[in-house]
Protein backbone atom coordinates (compact mmCIF):
# COMPACT_ATOMS: atom_id res chain seq x y z
CA UNK A 1 0.00 0.00 0.00
CA UNK A 2 2.81 2.33 0.47
CA UNK A 3 4.36 1.74 -2.89
CA UNK A 4 1.05 2.45 -4.18
CA UNK A 5 0.87 5.05 -2.22
CA UNK A 6 3.60 6.91 -3.77
CA UNK A 7 3.09 5.81 -7.17
CA UNK A 8 0.00 7.26 -7.04
CA UNK A 9 1.54 10.91 -5.92
CA UNK A 10 4.23 10.54 -8.57
CA UNK A 11 1.86 9.63 -11.67
CA UNK A 12 -0.53 12.43 -10.90
CA UNK A 13 2.36 15.14 -10.34
CA UNK A 14 3.24 14.17 -13.68
CA UNK A 15 0.38 13.27 -15.35
CA UNK A 16 -1.08 16.89 -14.25
CA UNK A 17 2.02 18.51 -14.97
CA UNK A 18 2.15 20.33 -11.04
CA UNK A 19 5.78 19.42 -10.07
CA UNK A 20 7.65 22.33 -9.66
CA UNK A 21 10.77 20.26 -8.69
CA UNK A 22 12.08 17.10 -6.82
CA UNK A 23 15.23 16.48 -4.42
CA UNK A 24 16.51 13.11 -3.90
CA UNK A 25 19.44 12.89 -1.12
CA UNK A 26 20.30 10.32 1.35
CA UNK A 27 21.76 7.67 -0.95
CA UNK A 28 20.63 4.10 0.11
CA UNK A 29 23.28 2.14 -1.35
CA UNK A 30 26.70 3.17 -3.51
CA UNK A 31 26.33 4.37 -6.75
CA UNK A 32 29.31 3.33 -9.38
CA UNK A 33 28.96 6.69 -10.48
CA UNK A 34 29.30 8.83 -7.03
CA UNK A 35 26.39 10.50 -7.18
CA UNK A 36 25.14 11.95 -3.52
CA UNK A 37 21.77 13.97 -4.81
CA UNK A 38 19.48 14.58 -8.01
CA UNK A 39 16.88 17.07 -8.28
CA UNK A 40 14.73 17.21 -10.99
CA UNK A 41 12.77 20.00 -12.73
CA UNK A 42 10.45 20.68 -16.11
CA UNK A 43 11.90 22.43 -18.74
CA UNK A 44 10.70 23.15 -22.21
CA UNK A 45 12.54 21.77 -24.91
CA UNK A 46 11.21 22.55 -28.61
CA UNK A 47 7.93 23.51 -27.11
CA UNK A 48 7.60 20.40 -25.30
CA UNK A 49 7.12 19.54 -21.62
CA UNK A 50 10.27 17.59 -20.18
CA UNK A 51 12.14 17.08 -16.92
CA UNK A 52 15.48 17.85 -16.14
CA UNK A 53 17.26 15.09 -13.89
CA UNK A 54 20.35 16.99 -13.11
CA UNK A 55 22.67 14.04 -11.18
CA UNK A 56 25.26 15.61 -8.87
CA UNK A 57 28.43 13.32 -8.69
CA UNK A 58 31.54 14.51 -6.99
CA UNK A 59 32.78 17.62 -9.29
CA UNK A 60 30.33 16.93 -11.98
CA UNK A 61 26.71 17.46 -12.87
CA UNK A 62 25.29 14.82 -15.18
CA UNK A 63 21.77 15.80 -17.41
CA UNK A 64 19.39 13.88 -18.67
CA UNK A 65 15.89 15.56 -19.90
CA UNK A 66 12.83 12.82 -20.30
CA UNK A 67 10.07 13.27 -21.54
CA UNK A 68 6.98 12.80 -18.55
CA UNK A 69 6.02 9.33 -19.09
CA UNK A 70 9.67 8.50 -18.77
CA UNK A 71 10.76 10.95 -16.18
CA UNK A 72 7.80 8.90 -13.68
CA UNK A 73 9.60 5.89 -14.36
CA UNK A 74 13.00 7.01 -13.63
CA UNK A 75 11.77 9.55 -10.61
CA UNK A 76 10.05 6.20 -8.99
CA UNK A 77 13.02 3.88 -9.99
CA UNK A 78 15.29 6.59 -7.88
CA UNK A 79 13.51 6.18 -4.89
CA UNK A 80 12.76 2.29 -4.82
CA UNK A 81 16.52 1.45 -5.46
CA UNK A 82 19.13 4.65 -5.02
CA UNK A 83 17.72 7.37 -2.33
CA UNK A 84 15.75 7.12 1.06
CA UNK A 85 14.46 11.05 0.55
CA UNK A 86 12.55 12.78 -1.52
CA UNK A 87 11.59 16.23 -1.15
CA UNK A 88 8.72 16.42 -4.39
CA UNK A 89 7.44 20.13 -4.31
CA UNK A 90 4.16 20.94 -6.43
CA UNK A 91 1.68 24.29 -6.04
CA UNK A 92 -0.65 22.47 -3.81
CA UNK A 93 1.90 21.00 -1.17
CA UNK A 94 5.44 19.86 -0.42
CA UNK A 95 5.75 15.76 -0.18
CA UNK A 96 8.60 14.55 2.33
CA UNK A 97 8.98 11.46 1.06
CA UNK A 98 11.01 8.95 3.83
CA UNK A 99 12.31 5.33 2.96
CA UNK A 100 13.66 3.24 6.22
CA UNK A 101 16.54 0.80 6.03
CA UNK A 102 13.82 -1.53 5.45
CA UNK A 103 12.21 -0.16 3.17
CA UNK A 104 9.13 1.32 5.09
CA UNK A 105 7.67 4.14 3.29
CA UNK A 106 6.17 7.52 4.91
CA UNK A 107 4.75 10.22 2.81
CA UNK A 108 4.74 13.65 5.06
CA UNK A 109 1.93 15.90 3.28
CA UNK A 110 3.50 20.41 4.15
CA UNK A 111 2.16 23.49 3.14
CA UNK A 112 4.00 24.56 -0.06
CA UNK A 113 7.27 26.13 -0.14
CA UNK A 114 7.76 27.03 -3.93
CA UNK A 115 5.48 28.07 -6.37
CA UNK A 116 4.84 28.06 -10.08
CA UNK A 117 5.43 31.20 -11.97
CA UNK A 118 2.78 33.75 -11.81
CA UNK A 119 1.44 31.88 -8.95
CA UNK A 120 2.32 32.46 -5.50
CA UNK A 121 0.26 34.70 -2.81
CA UNK A 122 2.02 37.81 -2.01
CA UNK A 123 3.26 36.93 1.27
CA UNK A 124 5.15 33.61 -0.06
CA UNK A 125 6.30 35.21 -3.24
CA UNK A 126 9.89 34.82 -4.26
CA UNK A 127 12.00 35.64 -6.81
CA UNK A 128 12.19 33.00 -9.62
CA UNK A 129 15.77 32.64 -11.15
CA UNK A 130 16.58 31.12 -14.43
CA UNK A 131 19.27 29.69 -12.44
CA UNK A 132 18.11 29.13 -9.10
CA UNK A 133 19.45 29.77 -5.81
CA UNK A 134 20.35 26.52 -3.54
CA UNK A 135 20.68 24.52 -6.41
CA UNK A 136 24.22 24.11 -7.29
CA UNK A 137 25.40 25.08 -10.77
CA UNK A 138 29.00 24.41 -11.66
CA UNK A 139 30.02 27.09 -13.38
CA UNK A 140 28.97 29.24 -10.77
CA UNK A 141 30.60 27.20 -7.94
CA UNK A 142 33.62 27.41 -10.10
CA UNK A 143 33.65 31.30 -10.94
CA UNK A 144 33.07 31.71 -7.18
CA UNK A 145 29.88 33.15 -7.64
CA UNK A 146 27.83 29.79 -5.34
CA UNK A 147 29.54 27.95 -2.70
CA UNK A 148 29.02 23.97 -3.60
CA UNK A 149 25.66 24.00 -1.96
CA UNK A 150 24.37 25.83 -3.85
CA UNK A 151 24.31 28.76 -1.42
CA UNK A 152 24.95 32.49 -3.29
CA UNK A 153 27.97 34.47 -1.68
CA UNK A 154 26.94 37.83 -0.57
CA UNK A 155 29.39 39.59 -2.28
CA UNK A 156 28.75 38.04 -5.42
CA UNK A 157 24.83 38.54 -5.13
CA UNK A 158 24.61 41.43 -7.56
CA UNK A 159 26.61 39.24 -10.14
CA UNK A 160 24.44 36.26 -9.49
CA UNK A 161 21.24 38.73 -10.17
CA UNK A 162 22.77 40.16 -13.55
CA UNK A 163 23.89 36.08 -14.85
CA UNK A 164 20.04 35.50 -14.34
CA UNK A 165 18.68 38.64 -15.93
CA UNK A 166 21.10 38.02 -19.17
CA UNK A 167 19.45 34.54 -19.01
CA UNK A 168 15.96 35.69 -18.98
CA UNK A 169 16.47 37.87 -22.44
CA UNK A 170 18.47 34.81 -23.51
CA UNK A 171 15.37 32.78 -22.73
CA UNK A 172 13.04 35.46 -24.68
CA UNK A 173 14.54 35.30 -28.14
CA UNK A 174 14.51 31.29 -27.92
CA UNK A 175 11.77 30.80 -30.66
CA UNK A 176 13.97 32.97 -33.53
CA UNK A 177 16.88 30.07 -33.10
CA UNK A 178 16.96 27.41 -35.33
CA UNK A 179 17.01 23.83 -33.89
CA UNK A 180 16.96 21.73 -36.61
CA UNK A 181 20.95 22.08 -36.48
CA UNK A 182 24.22 22.82 -34.83
CA UNK A 183 23.21 26.91 -33.69
CA UNK A 184 26.98 29.00 -33.67
CA UNK A 185 27.51 32.20 -30.98
CA UNK A 186 30.05 34.12 -31.48
CA UNK A 187 30.57 36.45 -27.76
CA UNK A 188 32.78 39.34 -28.84
CA UNK A 189 35.12 40.97 -26.12
CA UNK A 190 33.72 37.93 -23.63
CA UNK A 191 36.28 39.36 -21.13
CA UNK A 192 36.20 36.84 -17.54
CA UNK A 193 32.82 35.15 -18.95
CA UNK A 194 30.67 35.08 -16.64
CA UNK A 195 28.05 35.37 -19.37
CA UNK A 196 29.43 33.86 -21.61
CA UNK A 197 29.41 30.31 -19.41
CA UNK A 198 25.67 31.38 -18.39
CA UNK A 199 24.72 31.31 -22.03
CA UNK A 200 26.41 27.66 -22.84
CA UNK A 201 25.06 26.33 -19.80
CA UNK A 202 21.52 27.54 -20.29
CA UNK A 203 21.30 26.70 -24.17
CA UNK A 204 23.50 23.41 -23.85
CA UNK A 205 22.30 21.92 -20.48
CA UNK A 206 18.99 23.68 -19.45
CA UNK A 207 17.73 23.29 -23.38
CA UNK A 208 18.92 20.91 -24.86
CA UNK A 209 20.17 22.53 -27.97
CA UNK A 210 23.47 21.04 -29.96
CA UNK A 211 25.53 24.68 -30.08
CA UNK A 212 29.26 25.85 -30.53
CA UNK A 213 29.90 29.17 -28.87
CA UNK A 214 33.16 31.25 -29.55
CA UNK A 215 34.30 33.93 -27.12
CA UNK A 216 36.75 36.14 -28.21
CA UNK A 217 38.96 38.56 -26.45
CA UNK A 218 42.44 40.79 -26.90
CA UNK A 219 43.40 39.66 -23.36
CA UNK A 220 45.71 36.49 -23.69
CA UNK A 221 45.52 35.80 -19.66
CA UNK A 222 41.66 35.30 -19.73
CA UNK A 223 41.61 33.30 -22.53
CA UNK A 224 43.91 31.08 -21.47
CA UNK A 225 41.92 31.01 -17.87
CA UNK A 226 38.58 30.84 -19.68
CA UNK A 227 39.74 27.81 -21.92
CA UNK A 228 41.00 26.13 -18.57
CA UNK A 229 37.45 26.41 -17.45
CA UNK A 230 35.73 25.14 -20.35
CA UNK A 231 37.78 22.39 -20.23
CA UNK A 232 37.50 21.48 -16.67
CA UNK A 233 33.33 22.25 -17.46
CA UNK A 234 33.31 19.51 -19.89
CA UNK A 235 31.70 22.60 -21.83
CA UNK A 236 32.93 20.88 -25.33
CA UNK A 237 31.24 23.01 -27.71
CA UNK A 238 32.63 26.23 -25.84
CA UNK A 239 35.77 27.57 -26.66
CA UNK A 240 37.56 30.77 -26.33
CA UNK A 241 40.12 32.90 -28.69
CA UNK A 242 42.36 35.83 -28.65
CA UNK A 243 41.04 38.15 -31.45
CA UNK A 244 40.53 41.60 -32.20
CA UNK A 245 36.43 41.72 -33.23
CA UNK A 246 36.72 43.68 -36.43
CA UNK A 247 39.49 41.37 -37.45
CA UNK A 248 37.74 38.40 -36.92
CA UNK A 249 36.92 36.11 -40.12
CA UNK A 250 36.63 32.61 -39.03
CA UNK A 251 33.24 31.51 -39.78
CA UNK A 252 30.96 32.41 -42.71
CA UNK A 253 27.59 31.59 -40.67
CA UNK A 254 26.51 32.83 -37.03
CA UNK A 255 23.31 32.58 -35.74
CA UNK A 256 23.48 34.90 -32.66
CA UNK A 257 25.99 37.73 -31.67
CA UNK A 258 26.83 38.78 -28.69
CA UNK A 259 28.54 41.68 -27.33
CA UNK A 260 29.15 42.81 -23.91
CA UNK A 261 30.57 46.22 -22.83
CA UNK A 262 33.05 46.34 -26.10
CA UNK A 263 34.23 50.01 -25.66
CA UNK A 264 33.23 52.81 -28.34
CA UNK A 265 32.94 51.59 -31.68
CA UNK A 266 34.31 48.24 -31.04
CA UNK A 267 30.58 47.62 -30.82
CA UNK A 268 29.66 48.40 -33.84
CA UNK A 269 32.22 46.52 -35.60
CA UNK A 270 30.77 43.63 -33.55
CA UNK A 271 27.45 44.87 -34.67
CA UNK A 272 28.64 45.16 -38.48
CA UNK A 273 29.66 41.72 -38.33
CA UNK A 274 26.54 40.49 -36.88
CA UNK A 275 24.76 42.02 -39.75
CA UNK A 276 27.20 40.72 -42.41
CA UNK A 277 26.89 37.04 -40.85
CA UNK A 278 22.77 37.54 -41.22
CA UNK A 279 22.73 36.59 -37.42
CA UNK A 280 18.89 35.76 -36.63
CA UNK A 281 19.73 37.37 -32.88
CA UNK A 282 22.00 40.40 -31.49
CA UNK A 283 22.21 41.12 -27.95
CA UNK A 284 24.75 44.09 -27.30
CA UNK A 285 25.24 46.08 -24.03
CA UNK A 286 27.78 48.95 -25.17
CA UNK A 287 30.50 50.32 -22.98
CA UNK A 288 32.22 53.86 -23.14
CA UNK A 289 31.03 55.46 -26.63
CA UNK A 290 33.27 58.51 -27.31
CA UNK A 291 32.57 58.81 -30.99
CA UNK A 292 29.18 60.76 -30.92
CA UNK A 293 30.92 62.54 -27.52
CA UNK A 294 33.19 64.23 -30.58
CA UNK A 295 31.05 65.06 -32.89
CA UNK A 296 27.78 66.14 -31.62
CA UNK A 297 26.96 69.58 -32.51
CA UNK A 298 23.73 71.55 -31.68
CA UNK A 299 23.32 75.18 -30.56
CA UNK A 300 19.62 74.06 -29.69
CA UNK A 301 21.11 71.43 -27.21
CA UNK A 302 23.48 73.86 -25.98
CA UNK A 303 22.46 74.15 -22.58
CA UNK A 304 23.22 70.47 -22.21
CA UNK A 305 26.11 70.10 -24.09
CA UNK A 306 27.97 72.70 -22.05
CA UNK A 307 28.07 70.28 -19.32
CA UNK A 308 30.45 67.24 -20.10
CA UNK A 309 28.46 64.76 -17.60
CA UNK A 310 25.24 65.63 -19.11
CA UNK A 311 27.03 65.41 -22.77
CA UNK A 312 28.49 62.18 -22.01
CA UNK A 313 25.38 60.41 -21.30
CA UNK A 314 23.21 62.71 -24.21
CA UNK A 315 26.19 61.00 -26.54
CA UNK A 316 25.35 57.36 -25.04
CA UNK A 317 21.62 57.53 -25.40
CA UNK A 318 22.30 59.02 -28.64
CA UNK A 319 24.75 56.47 -30.00
CA UNK A 320 22.55 53.80 -29.00
CA UNK A 321 19.41 55.39 -30.64
CA UNK A 322 21.37 55.62 -34.08
CA UNK A 323 22.31 52.09 -33.83
CA UNK A 324 18.69 50.01 -33.48
CA UNK A 325 17.29 52.59 -36.52
CA UNK A 326 20.58 51.32 -38.78
CA UNK A 327 19.83 48.01 -37.36
CA UNK A 328 15.78 48.62 -38.60
CA UNK A 329 16.95 49.17 -41.83
CA UNK A 330 18.71 46.46 -42.34
CA UNK A 331 15.99 44.30 -41.33
CA UNK A 332 16.21 43.76 -37.63
CA UNK A 333 13.04 44.12 -34.76
CA UNK A 334 14.72 46.12 -32.00
CA UNK A 335 14.08 46.84 -28.46
CA UNK A 336 16.15 48.96 -25.56
CA UNK A 337 15.79 46.95 -22.67
CA UNK A 338 17.23 47.47 -19.34
CA UNK A 339 20.16 44.88 -18.56
CA UNK A 340 20.33 45.73 -14.76
CA UNK A 341 18.88 48.52 -12.45
CA UNK A 342 20.75 51.33 -12.50
CA UNK A 343 22.36 51.22 -9.01
CA UNK A 344 24.32 47.99 -9.80
CA UNK A 345 25.79 49.36 -12.99
CA UNK A 346 25.62 52.67 -15.09
CA UNK A 347 26.21 50.65 -18.23
CA UNK A 348 22.70 49.43 -17.94
CA UNK A 349 21.40 49.10 -21.76
CA UNK A 350 20.92 46.36 -23.81
CA UNK A 351 20.28 46.08 -27.44
CA UNK A 352 18.10 43.43 -28.35
CA UNK A 353 17.86 42.69 -32.29
CA UNK A 354 15.78 40.32 -33.83
CA UNK A 355 15.89 39.85 -37.56
CA UNK A 356 12.72 39.78 -38.76
CA UNK A 357 11.23 37.27 -41.13
CA UNK A 358 9.38 40.31 -43.02
CA UNK A 359 11.99 42.99 -43.80
CA UNK A 360 10.45 46.32 -44.13
CA UNK A 361 8.70 47.26 -47.17
CA UNK A 362 10.03 50.38 -49.54
CA UNK A 363 7.38 52.99 -48.26
CA UNK A 364 8.34 51.41 -44.83
CA UNK A 365 12.07 51.61 -45.16
CA UNK A 366 12.28 55.51 -46.71
CA UNK A 367 10.26 56.65 -43.75
CA UNK A 368 12.83 55.28 -41.20
CA UNK A 369 15.88 56.73 -43.30
CA UNK A 370 14.02 59.98 -43.09
CA UNK A 371 13.84 59.66 -39.35
CA UNK A 372 17.02 58.09 -39.28
CA UNK A 373 18.60 61.31 -41.42
CA UNK A 374 16.65 64.12 -39.64
CA UNK A 375 18.24 62.59 -36.17
CA UNK A 376 21.99 62.17 -37.61
CA UNK A 377 21.69 65.64 -39.26
CA UNK A 378 20.70 67.60 -36.12
CA UNK A 379 23.35 66.16 -34.07
CA UNK A 380 25.97 66.74 -37.12
CA UNK A 381 27.18 63.23 -36.37
CA UNK A 382 29.24 60.39 -38.81
CA UNK A 383 28.08 57.44 -37.21
CA UNK A 384 30.83 54.51 -37.80
CA UNK A 385 28.18 51.68 -37.72
CA UNK A 386 26.72 53.85 -40.64
CA UNK A 387 29.52 54.07 -42.82
CA UNK A 388 30.57 50.45 -42.29
CA UNK A 389 27.09 49.11 -43.52
CA UNK A 390 26.79 51.65 -46.40
CA UNK A 391 26.43 49.49 -49.02
CA UNK A 392 23.81 47.45 -47.48
CA UNK A 393 22.04 50.71 -46.58
CA UNK A 394 22.11 52.02 -50.32
CA UNK A 395 19.71 53.67 -51.78
CA UNK A 396 17.94 54.26 -48.80
CA UNK A 397 20.11 56.73 -47.21
CA UNK A 398 22.21 59.97 -48.36
CA UNK A 399 25.60 60.53 -47.70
Amino acid sequence: MQEQELTELTSRLFQEGTLIQATLSQVRRSDPDGCTKVTVKPVQLKGTLHYQFSSFCGPKVLHDNLAPEAAEAKLNMLLAEQFRQGLLQAGEADYQVLISKKGKIGILRKPPTKQAVGGAPAHNRKKNYMLEEGVPVPFLIELGIMNAQGKVLAPKYDKFRQINRFVEMIADILPHLPKDRTLTIVDFGCGKSYLTFAMYHFLKEMQGFDLRVVGLDLKEDVIRHCSALAEKLGYDGLRFLVGDIAKYDELRKVDMVVTLHACDTATDAALEKAVRWDASVILSVPCCQHELFRQVRSDVLGPLLQHGILKERFSALATDAIRAKLLELVGYKTQLLEFIDLEHTPKNILIRAVRSMQPPNPAERAKLAEEYQEFRNFLQAEPYLERALQDKLDPWLKP
